[in-house]
């Protein structure tokens, strides 16, 4: 029972002080990075609509992993197993967790209006914690980056060091 107990209590207190949580969800692939906030045991996240991130595979009653990050140093804290709960728009679950989310949502285009568009056009998901911690990795996760069209920048013009070694003997 105590080791439940402190269990939970580091599931809650590295997910309230993280930022992003890294969420893979029951279809495997890579997890993804999502903003949330901590309320009410469980950690809240908003998404799929216009503007707003993506959470693939996140439906009722499924399934997730989810991984807390040390808000200092970035290092894996814990990983905990979650059940997804999505919230009804317009239920008292669903306008708290929209209270919550609305004032850690950043740079949102309409504002005050911001839960009203959540409500039309967005869910809000509830992932719980559902059992044990995970144990963590004792190798690498490290994967290759995603294919991509970006390109490296060009190497430098041959003058450039000289210009800027020039400035900064003047100075």
């Amino acid at each position: 029972m105590t080791s439940e107990l402190l269990e939970r209590a580091l599931v809650e207190e590295a997910t309230k002080k993280s930022g992003l949580i890294w969420v893979k969800g029951p279809a495997g692939g890579p997890a993804r990075p999502l903003w949330h906030v901590w309320h009410e045991g469980a950690a809240c996240v908003v998404g799929d609509g216009p503007g707003e991130q993506p959470l693939p595979g996140l439906t009722d009653g499924a399934a997730a992993e989810v991984t807390v990050r040390s808000k200092d140093k970035g290092g894996r804290l814990v990983t905990w197993p979650a059940r997804v709960v999505a919230l009804a728009p317009d239920s008292p679950e669903w306008e708290a967790a929209a209270a919550e989310l609305k004032g850690k949502r950043l740079n949102a285009p309409d504002g005050e209006a911001v839960t009203r568009r959540w409500a039309r056009e967005c869910r809000i998901v509830r992932l719980e914690p559902a059992g044990a911690l995970l144990p963590l990795p004792d190798h690498s996760l490290a994967q290759a980056p995603a294919p991509t069209p970006a390109t490296t920048r060009e190497p430098i013009p041959a003058g450039l060091p000289r210009l800027l070694l020039k400035r900064r003997r003047r100075g």
